[in-house]
């Protein structure tokens, strides 16, 4: 089980704390917006935007916001110039972090990205320094249910054209698929009443670093302060750290 896995789970779960304050709301919009923006205002027709959508009614986004981001998008709305820029860099032990922002100002997000590496002892690279080691991936994480086995969860998945399936702790499964095959799969999890506790498209890394508890400390703290900043929509970095650090801390979020 890869650390990063683990983190994203308990961050899901701190989420939903989070979108009491509002500040999750405006993320939620600007990754719908953008993706409209893309890919058209029609999720049955743009897999980025079915996800972005999805994702955000998870996150209780009132559906009149997801209809207003949408439109923005599409240019219905004014209000939906935002740019996605992409930061890459290492912080301590050597982690790979990615940085993914949209922003209304490239200036003001270069400089407070840049502030926060520096701050955290980390450094920035040039574009490609680190996505090498990222595949963009499709992934599931369904909560363990006697009803269905691994055996059983397996074979849906991997006829409904995900790639892989593993435990994700004692409490989830993880099904990657690929980008491609993402809608299959939900409808695939769907059609045998499976629901996954998240689905998203996001930046999965081909291989990890193990970190001990001030390592695991450091680098999570300079996750956590790129994902206070109002422009970061995502932050990926490849760790791995040992349950008991993550729990003990997410105790402290």
């Amino acid at each position: 089980m890869s650390g990063h896995s683990k983190w994203h789970s308990i961050k899901h779960k701190k989420g939903k704390e989070d979108a009491k304050r509002g500040k999750l709301f405006g993320k939620l919009s600007q990754k719908i917006t953008v993706a409209a923006r893309e890919g058209g205002g029609n999720p049955d027709a743009n897999p980025a935007l079915a996800t972005a959508i999805e994702t955000a009614r998870k996150y209780s986004l009132p559906m009149d916001n997801i209809k207003r981001a949408i439109a923005k998008g599409t240019g219905e709305l004014k209000g939906g110039q935002l740019e996605q820029m992409s930061f890459e860099g290492y912080a301590a032990d050597g982690v790979a972090v990615i940085v993914e922002v949209l922003t209304d100002n490239r200036n003001r997000a270069s400089s407070e990205v840049r502030h926060v590496f520096t701050k955290a002892g980390a450094r920035l690279g040039e574009t490609g320094s680190v996505a090498w080691i990222f595949e963009r991936k499709g992934v599931f994480l369904v909560k363990q249910d006697p009803e269905h086995d691994e055996e059983e969860l397996l074979e849906i998945a991997l006829e409904a054209g995900a790639d892989d399936l593993k435990a994700e702790g004692e409490d989830y499964w993880e099904i990657v698929c690929d980008v491609e095959q993402f809608r299959s799969v939900r409808d695939g999890l769907a059609s045998h009443g499976i629901e996954a506790e998240s689905a998203e498209i996001t930046m999965v890394p081909k291989n990890t670093i193990k970190l001990n508890r001030e390592g695991a400390r450091k680098l999570l703290k300079l996750i956590d302060a790129l994902e206070e900043l109002d422009d970061v929509s995502d932050v990926y970095a490849n760790f791995d750290i040992p349950d008991e650090i993550l729990e003990e801390e997410a105790a402290s979020l």
